[in-house]
């Protein structure tokens, strides 16, 4: 099992005095863990407004439900998984839109200031399946492991492993110019 790092260790300590009724270690967990969140859902939705609300919804759930959780060292990954589960209630519903609509909406703008590299390796991400998108994530973006996507995703560990696996095979088609 890894070692804990000291931001791990950091943030189970903001946490349980966060649990004990100390509003600034809850506002210092947010400060610490609202960034983090709000990237993850951003290369999820690939909408800047929905990641957004996702995240609101989410962060409210994890401040009411911090209390229950009994293992301070499992927070990332049960975090992500609250996070996970509202990105996906904001993909049913758009998929819900568009079958109500059938019409297709125009996929958000990318920034014009980012680099061809950035561009592509977004396009790479956004071309992802969802469950392939979240996986990859939650594993390059925000570093957790596989039993933590595991956990925040309940996904057993060889699905994770399997979305993972394609995720990379597509990703680096993607941006080598070739197809699968």
């Amino acid at each position: 099992m890894p070692k804990p790092t000291e931001s791990r260790v950091f943030d189970e300590l903001l946490l349980v005095q966060a649990r004990s009724g100390d509003r600034r270690a809850a506002e210092r967990l947010a400060i610490r863990w609202y960034p983090r969140l709000k990237r993850a859902a951003r290369r999820i939705l690939r909408d800047a407004d929905l990641a957004d609300d996702a995240v609101q919804e989410a962060w409210a759930g994890i401040c009411s439900g911090w209390l229950g959780l009994s293992d301070p060292g499992r927070f990332p990954a049960w975090a992500y998984g609250i996070l996970s589960r509202k990105c996906a209630d904001s993909l049913r519903r758009i998929v819900r839109d568009r079958e109500n609509q059938q019409a297709r909406p125009a996929p958000p703008d990318s920034q014009a200031d980012f680099s061809s590299d950035r561009m592509g390796l977004n396009a790479a991400f956004a071309s992802l399946p969802d469950d392939q998108r979240i996986a990859a994530t939650l594993f390059f973006g925000e570093g957790l492991t596989l039993t933590d996507i595991s956990d925040a995703t309940c996904a057993p560990l060889g699905t994770v492993k399997s979305r993972l696996f394609h995720a990379r095979q597509k990703l680096k088609a993607a941006l080598s110019g070739s197809e699968l």
